[in-house]
């Protein structure tokens, strides 16, 4: 047997999935609690553990991992124009799979700095001006960001005549410091790959280790990207297909965890009627979003705090029922709901979690009035037509309410502003393998698809 061990250490779970290239077929999953503030070993032996051993021992021509443990890939974002730069910059940090704790735009002041300390960020990504455009500010605030009490990568992808200048300065007080392409060479033209690139060359080779993942990376070949990233990785490959093997075509992930909740969209989201007229910067066609204030567990408190009123109704609970909810999350994310109670609890919680995500995800329609009358507007991407919404995530994972669950993706005619999907088919990711068939694309891509095809579930 071609056994493939591919990990997932997530922020809640770690999960194993052992994959036979030969037979095309999942062997075996387990998952366990991730131990990283012990040793991230643990976690993994226990998830191997609940895996039957071959009589002759595993032997694995390949181990791959990616990983969301210890809060992830954090990053801080700084441009020149919030709306271009600092956009374009927030763009190419999440399609690394980072999570954005802040953007920054014009001159970094003081109170900037003292943020950005507080927040003890893995990689700031220093972006700014076109290229031959505004050098002053890439300048100024990499100064400014040679003030910093502490060490940390810095990534630049700014202004290309200045970027040399400015990394010399970084150098100073940073390690590593990276100059990639500028994320915007010229004015509303986004091009972030480059960027995201170096986003995770630095994963690669700082960050696992100052995570302690590093022990991890002794029993395998190496983590090769977060767990975001892999399963965009995952999107891409299911939707566009691979030589000869076809995808799905254009669709939506919901990833709902325990800290934050992410949608994925491979589409491009070009206006569906021909009288609206597109607004803003260009959108990536594989786009990811991530929202810290939508988990499940670690930032239930915060979901709460976010849906209001909307999750009330939805349960017809008092504050004090949803308290005790509340306490019983924070007490142990790693719980399973035992009663019909929580039960409840979990699939209004994820039903808010991908209302309120896929809100911020999918584009915006307005109704503009000039002189020659009204004419309708779109920011960001119209996924009204979008054919495919595929659920992941431990919430969804064997729900029996899971297509409820993902209702909340769906289009809402009292709000038809938000241009959330209409009619789509929902799936459920039912092996949870997505991120795991993300790092299987890196050595085995038609069979990684062909997998995928098959483990997704219409619901």
């Amino acid at each position: 047997m071609q056994a493939v061990l591919l990990i997932d250490f997530g922020s809640t779970y770690t999960k194993v999935t052992v994959v036979d290239l030969d037979q095309e077929e999942i062997v075996g999953t387990g998952q366990a609690g991730t131990t990283i503030e012990t040793n991230i070993m643990d976690g993994l032996k226990a998830a191997l553990a609940q895996i039957p051993e071959p009589v002759e021992g595993w032997n694995f021509i390949r181990k791959l991992a990616c990983s969301s443990a210890a809060g992830g890939l954090k990053m801080i974002a700084s441009g020149l124009v919030k709306e271009l730069t600092g956009e374009a910059a927030r763009r190419a940090a999440l399609g690394a799979g980072a999570r954005v704790q802040q953007v920054f735009s014009f001159e970094l002041t003081a109170q900037d700095l003292a943020k950005i300390t507080a927040a003890k960020p893995d990689i700031i990504l220093l972006a700014g001006g076109t290229d031959g455009g505004n050098k002053e500010v890439l300048l100024k605030n990499a100064e400014m960001l040679s003030q910093l009490p502490t060490s940390l990568p810095v990534v630049i992808a700014g202004n290309k005549v200045v970027s040399a200048q400015a990394a010399e300065i970084l150098k100073r007080r940073h390690d590593p410091v990276v100059v990639a392409d500028n994320v915007m060479p010229e004015l509303g033209v986004l091009s972030v790959e480059s960027a995201r690139m170096a986003i995770r060359e630095v994963f690669l080779s700082h960050i696992i280790q100052a995570k302690g993942l590093d022990k991890a990376e002794e029993f395998m070949e190496r983590i090769m990207m977060p767990t975001p990233a892999a399963v965009l990785a995952a999107a891409e490959l299911l939707a566009q297909g691979h030589g000869a093997e076809g995808g799905m075509g254009e669709l939506m992930i919901v990833d709902v965890g325990g800290a934050t909740t992410d949608v994925h969209s491979i589409a491009k989201g070009d206006p569906s009627k021909p009288s609206v007229m597109l607004r803003g910067l260009p959108e990536p066609y594989a786009k990811r979003t991530v929202e810290g204030d939508l988990g499940m567990r670690y930032s239930s408190e915060a979901l709460v705090e976010t849906a209001g009123r909307r999750l009330f109704d939805y349960l017809g609970w008092t504050e004090d029922q949803v308290a005790c909810q509340l306490g019983l999350c924070k007490e142990d994310p790693w719980r399973i709901p035992q009663t019909e109670e929580e039960v409840k609890f979990d699939v209004a919680m994820g039903r808010m979690a991908v209302s309120l995500a896929v809100d911020r995800h999918v584009g915006t329609i307005e109704v503009v009035y000039t002189p020659f009358g009204a004419t309708y507007v779109q920011h960001g991407k119209d996924l009204t037509q979008l054919p495919v919404v595929i659920g992941t995530g431990g919430v969804l994972l064997h729900h029996p309410e899971a297509k409820e669950i993902l209702r909340g993706a769906v289009f809402n005619p009292e709000d038809p502003t938000i241009l959330k999907p209409q009619k789509a088919d929902f799936y459920i990711d039912k092996e949870y393998i997505l991120a795991a068939m993300g790092l299987l694309r890196e050595v085995a891509p038609q069979i990684a698809l062909r997998m995928m095809k098959k483990c997704m579930v219409k619901v």
